[in-house]
């Protein structure tokens, strides 16, 4: 039989879906958000081991993917049409899904900085909206490096960020940096460096004296986005 027969493909990827265990694991990973094998063990409840032969399996039939982040690998839905073909299935299995539930400190899980740059759900927002705006481009094949639009770029410059030093320092431009908490990414590398140290001189954001935290209030955050907005 042809394995690349589209019938072929179809029955491995239904099979690959069919174990409860493994399932359960790409239902968790529908919010657009990803885990780790250890996490997602416990979801499927069964042992480590047994949760990295199943992933092994899903990425097989590329149902997902793996970021590598530090010492850490983080499993995520392969894109758009694998979420789509879940959800429909959903639909036909006619039960919700519970929603992921972080245990991070609201707080922090509000605005901190990750090293140089913002993280948190206002980065992950502020990432979005980059995005959606048509400022912030991905510029390599695995989505891990970004570029910025000329539109991007004029109202960065518009707002006192000096594109041309940034570009001269020996580290990554702009990168996708997988958030701690919300497990979407946030903007890493010399433009997000910049990005907080213009939301700091706006007054869109401020440091806590002692920790992590970042105080972003409401206004700030919708004055930060208003920023990128379209002219």
């Amino acid at each position: 039989m042809d394995a690349n027969h589209p019938d072929t493909r179809l029955s491995a990827i239904a099979g690959a879906i069919a174990e409860p265990a493994r399932a359960r694991m790409l239902c968790c990973l529908l919010d657009g958000r990803a885990r780790t094998s250890t996490e997602l063990s416990a979801v499927a409840g069964v042992s480590p081991s047994t949760a990295s032969a199943h992933l092994n399996r899903l990425r097989e039939q590329r149902l997902v993917d793996v970021l590598a982040q530090g010492k850490h690998r983080y499993h995520r839905l392969a894109g758009e049409d694998v979420g789509k073909a879940l959800e429909a299935l959903l639909v036909l299995a006619g039960l919700p899904r519970p929603a992921f539930q972080p245990n991070t400190p609201s707080r922090l899980r509000h605005a901190r900085t990750c090293y140089d740059h913002m993280a948190g759900t206002v980065a992950v927002a502020l990432h979005d909206h980059l995005a959606a705006q048509g400022c912030l481009l991905a510029g390599a094949p695995d989505g891990g490096d970004y570029l910025l639009s000329a539109a991007g770029a004029a109202r960065l410059e518009r707002l006192g960020v000096d594109l041309p030093a940034l570009r001269k320092l020996r580290r990554r431009f702009a990168c996708a940096c997988l958030d701690w908490s919300e497990r979407r990414p946030h903007i890493g590398g010399a433009l997000g460096a910049a990005l907080l140290q213009l939301a700091l001189r706006r007054g869109w954001a401020e440091r806590d004296l002692d920790g992590r935290a970042l105080s972003v209030s409401a206004a700030g955050q919708r004055r930060m986005l208003a920023a990128f907005a379209p002219d």
